[in-house]
């Protein structure tokens, strides 16, 4: 089943409403997304990620750092651990990243040790994103297991989870 989110279950799509097949990107960021809706109903900042070998799902995880007292519980991580721990391995190759937020240092640099083959995110993160907005981490020279990636699968959808979550937030008092 699912590693880390035992109450995660896969987005439901039959809605009655008409709509093109997704792409395997999609596909899998609407994962991610169902993910970051468990994190923003537990009160995180609603980022969400999976991991996924040739088509099987590896690991899903929510951000939980406030959960968890943990700073490093962000989505990205959490997936990691758990699909290492799944594989019994901490090097990840072949594997694909799908996130709703572009991976900040931490995370960038954790896909890159954990040796990723691709990264794909929704939103693009101007104030803290390390793979393409504030600096490119997989791009500096001398990366010994360069990751390839893509941003903006489903940015509208992932963009608008996390401006309602902080716009909810601004409107709170003493939040």
């Amino acid at each position: 089943m699912y590693p880390i989110a035992a109450s995660y279950r896969p987005p439901n799509r039959d809605n009655g409403a008409m709509h093109t097949a997704d792409t395997p990107d999609q596909h899998w960021m609407r994962h991610a997304l169902a993910a970051a809706r468990e994190a923003a109903a537990a009160g995180e900042v609603p980022v969400g990620a999976v991991l996924v070998r040739q088509g099987e799902l590896l690991a899903v995880a929510g951000n939980a750092p406030i959960t968890l007292h943990d700073p490093t519980a962000h989505a990205e991580v959490r997936v990691l651990r758990a699909a290492a721990q799944r594989l019994q391995n901490y090097r990840l190759g072949g594997t694909t990243l799908y996130v709703t937020l572009e991976p900040c240092a931490m995370c960038a640099a954790a896909l890159l040790h954990a040796r990723v083959e691709r990264v794909v995110f929704g939103a693009w993160d101007p104030r803290a994103g390390a793979v393409g907005s504030r600096l490119n981490l997989f791009q500096l020279p001398g990366q010994h297991h360069p990751i390839d990636f893509i941003g903006g699968v489903l940015a509208d959808d992932c963009g608008a989870m996390l401006n309602a979550f902080f716009a909810a937030r601004r409107n709170v008092p003493n939040a």
